[in-house]
């Protein structure tokens, strides 16, 4: 659960990531009952494993133990970021919205890459924060975009690109992710 939670997280930090994750996904699921009426419901319980991963992993990603330990593993940042494809995951498990999550997640993940790339310069948090609030204000003018891939969305430029590909206590420049 290294990847997850990095080495030495604690205990009420674990649960906050996951009690934020299942309320989250409970009332995502909640308030938009008819999710996936038309489909099987094996689809539908696979997309919301991976909507709970995306709330969960925007929490998580802010915690040291978790930001540290990317810091102190380039190549799994790498590897991290390239594998999340979780929204375009969603969107055809939920056979909703493929062009928009595609283009949300070739965003996330470029923007991802170019903050991964600053690390260690001051300027990171600036520009992250400045790709990431570009992204919150241009998904939702996107035509014809769900409401509950607006909101999957929305959280997954949150978790990768500002959450996660940020190092936001500093150990990558000190050469150490403890």
């Amino acid at each position: 659960m290294h990847d997850v939670f990095g080495e030495r997280q604690s205990l009420g930090s674990i649960l906050t990531v996951l009690l934020f994750g299942g309320l989250l996904t409970a009332a995502f699921y909640l308030r938009f009952p008819g999710l996936g009426e038309h489909l099987p419901v094996w689809r539908v319980t696979l997309a919301l494993l991976l909507v709970f991963d995306v709330f969960s992993g925007c929490i998580a990603n802010f915690t040291a133990s978790t930001s540290n330990f990317y810091a102190a593993r380039k190549t799994n940042r790498l590897v991290f970021i390239a594998i999340h494809v979780h929204i375009v995951i969603i969107a055809l498990l939920l056979d909703t919205d493929m062009g928009v999550s595609i283009g949300v997640w070739a965003y996330t993940v470029a923007g991802a890459l170019v903050v991964n790339a600053l690390i260690g310069k001051p300027s990171q948090r600036f520009v992250a924060g400045l790709l990431l609030s570009a992204g919150l204000g241009w998904v939702p003018m996107l035509p014809n975009l769900q409401p509950h891939m607006l909101i999957v969305s929305l959280l997954f430029m949150l978790k990768v690109l500002y959450g996660f590909a940020v190092d936001h206590y500093g150990h990558a420049s000190r050469g150490t992710g403890k």
